[in-house]
């Protein structure tokens, strides 16, 4: 979605202030240089107090106020969190989950498919939408918020689980056979007999309701985008801040959504994006997610919400907040939107702080605010509708990310499928070299010059005869252990592993295990040249790439493959670790097992891409590396931008490598060859 301007500001909760203070919160907003304001998605029970009855009075104060200081609104439909009187009026709407029924409190707790709340719900986002549609200074809405099935698994929605088997597998035979059900004796000979799914010991059939009920958050999304399409003008825009699967931060694909489906109902992709902050921030979690977001609709996409202070731990320090504010930008965000302008002063979020502290004073982190907002309103028509063609993409599939849940890596547990995928493109981020992240439902991948694929557990023959046919042509294909291992419903493939993809690959194996006190050694010589030529070391002769073998490992026998890394260990030195093969015109990198070392796997990546030919990323031995990134792109002007952002605390001094331009924050003018000195968590972008 193309924007005329770059949206900063945060979400405003008048609700939930002890005292009013509208007015001086817009005064500060308006000197911090933001400009748009997220409201109404926490509020179901004060917008409808009760019954029918509807009060949107802080909603009308917040959007006049919005306007007299020139503010743009996005409307959250109210529906994630429900009121008192709506889990009265139906004591079923509480969803019914695998640890049994939920209990008023938390948000997110009702079932999604309840023809109560669906009643309900409808009525309130007509009721909504009906008092705003004329307000000219509201720019578009968000479809409920964080949006997920909540685990909903009551009799009803098992009943719909099971019509949508019926109609799939009208022979319950077929259906029987194809999820190996006569294990252990729960073949189903009736429909009238289908046990209650919760129970079930069969991954497949597991993974399948799984898939159902991601189908079910579609399904709710697309039904709220069609009420707005009915009030929304022209100019409005629908979006849904998706969120990420989660440890204690954002950490990459979403489990419970699939996003590129569910996004479709959409007209942009917006997305929730936390990450550490102070001594842990990376800047790794800002690009994957982002590049999730971006690759959803192939187009720019919103920062809904990320955090200012946020939780205790995330504290930024005095320059970092600037910078992940242009990180987002420069990944191809058009907003930057934080959760939320004021710190709450009770409940669960009483320790989540946002812009402004408890006492509501200008504070660090707001006078950074400030300085970004007000460089923003000065160069932000440089930075807005930034496009990116990037050459190499990393391949996304839930139903492998269900696989790897079901059946999990040794420490990784149920982050397993994000730890491989984020193992890859992590290392891409330290060389610099941007990628996007695409759908497994794609499968003409020609448009890049090379395909990563981890962990592809549960694939179709027709998703991998497709990867077949993409190196066959000419593309270079990078996966890993565990792909191609079982068919879309997690039954394991019944002959040469990996299925299909062993002769592209040029390699098979018949046995795995955990790697315990196993070691991984390369065993070509370009490996060792790329690591010596991109990794400084103060002593060369301690020089090592040595490193240990982590989560699983698979004992690979090269066919046509020719080793990469071996193990080091008198039980498995005759097996490769990874191996490389060329194939029709183009080429593969296996990893049969993943290592600790971040500068063996970016050596292996750098000698195989080397190799290709690849022209996605400066390969060179004097390329920027972590802690400076660098990403590039074109604004609408149809020029490139170069943005070099510090991930460190020390100074660092960079060349411009690129076209004459101007440095736009400083306004100075760069020549190719230039350097260009950043502070601590500095930033400088050069548009050419």
């Amino acid at each position: 979605m193309r924007t005329d301007h770059l949206l900063f500001g945060a979400a405003y909760y008048l609700e939930y202030l002890p005292y009013d203070r509208l007015e001086t919160d817009m005064e500060m907003m308006e000197r911090a240089g933001m400009n748009t304001i997220r409201i109404a998605e926490s509020t179901w029970s004060t917008l409808e107090p009760s019954d029918g009855v509807f009060d949107f009075t802080c909603i009308d104060r917040m959007v006049q106020a919005a306007a007299k200081h020139h503010f743009s609104v996005i409307i959250g439909t109210p529906t994630y969190a429900i009121p008192t009187w709506l889990a009265r009026k139906y004591p079923d709407i509480l969803a019914v989950t695998a640890n049994g029924q939920e209990l008023y409190g938390h948000r997110q707790n009702m079932d999604i498919t309840h023809p109560g709340y669906r009643y309900h719900a409808e009525r309130i986002i007509r009721a909504m939408m009906e008092h705003l549609k004329d307000v000219p200074n509201i720019i578009g809405f968000q479809l409920d918020n964080e949006t997920k099935s909540y685990g909903t698994a009551g009799p009803r929605v098992q009943q719909m689980f099971v019509a949508s088997l019926k109609k799939k597998y009208p022979d319950i035979l077929d259906f029987n056979r194809e999820f190996g059900l006569d294990y252990w004796s729960n073949r189903v000979n009736d429909w009238a007999d289908f046990p209650d799914v919760r129970g079930t010991i069969n991954q497949s059939l597991a993974a399948e309701f799984q898939r159902f009920q991601r189908s079910l958050v579609t399904e709710f999304l697309s039904w709220q985008s069609d009420i707005i399409k009915e009030y929304k003008r022209d100019d409005q825009f629908i979006t849904q801040n998706f969120d990420f699967d989660w440890t204690t931060h954002s950490i990459g694909y979403q489990s419970q959504v699939d996003q590129y489906d569910a996004s479709r109902c959409m007209t942009v992709a917006g997305a929730d994006i936390y990450h550490p902050s102070n001594e842990e921030l990376t800047g790794a979690e800002i690009t994957v997610c982002g590049n999730i977001s971006r690759s959803l609709k192939k187009d720019n996409y919103l920062i809904l919400e990320t955090e200012a202070q946020g939780l205790t731990p995330w504290l930024p320090y005095p320059g970092q907040l600037r910078l992940q504010a242009y990180s987002h930008i420069a990944n191809g965000s058009n907003s930057v939107m934080y959760w939320h302008w004021h710190s709450i002063h009770n409940a669960i979020e009483s320790y989540w702080k946002g812009v402004l502290s408890h006492d509501f004073s200008e504070n660090e982190t707001y006078r950074e605010a400030v300085i970004t907002g007000n460089e923003w309103n000065k160069i932000g028509s440089h930075l807005k509708n930034l496009k990116k063609e990037n050459k190499i993409a990393i391949m996304l599939d839930n139903a492998s990310l269900t696989g790897f849940t079901q059946f999990p890596l040794e420490k990784a547990g149920a982050n397993g499928y994000n730890t491989v995928m984020r193992w890859f493109s992590d290392a891409l981020y330290r060389l610099n070299i941007e990628y996007d992240m695409i759908s497994s439902r794609e499968q003409d991948f020609s448009g890049y010059e090379c395909l990563i694929v981890p962990a592809l557990y549960s694939a179709p023959e027709s998703l991998l005869l497709a990867l077949d046919s993409y190196v066959r042509n000419g593309g270079h294909l990078i996966t890993t252990f565990r792909s191609g291992f079982s068919d879309e419903y997690l039954k394991i493939y019944p002959d040469m592993q990996p299925h299909i993809l062993h002769e592209c690959l040029g390699l098979h194996y018949d046995q795995f295990t955990h790697p315990h006190h196993v070691d991984i050694v390369p065993v070509q010589s370009d490996v060792m040249a790329a690591a010596q030529e991109h990794f400084s070391h103060p002593d060369d002769s301690a020089f090592s790439l040595t490193s240990s073998a982590c989560e699983w490992m698979e004992l690979i026998t090269c066919d046509t493959a020719v080793p990469v890394l071996k193990y080091s260990h008198p039980a498995y030195e005759r097996y490769a670790a990874a191996a490389k093969n060329q194939y029709g015109n183009g080429s593969t990198l296996y990893f049969g097992t993943m290592f600790e070392n971040d500068e063996l796997l970016e050596s292996v990546l750098l000698s195989f891409l080397h190799e290709t030919g690849f022209s996605g990323g400066d390969l060179s031995s004097d390329a920027p590396h972590y802690p400076l990134i660098i990403k590039r792109g074109i604004n609408d002007s149809g020029k490139e931008l170069c943005y070099y952002l510090n991930y460190s605390k020390d100074p660092v001094s960079v060349t411009h490598h690129g076209k004459n331009g101007v440095e736009l924050i400083s306004e100075t003018a760069i020549v190719c060859g230039d350097k260009i000195d950043l502070g601590g968590w500095g930033v400088a972008v050069v548009e050419m």
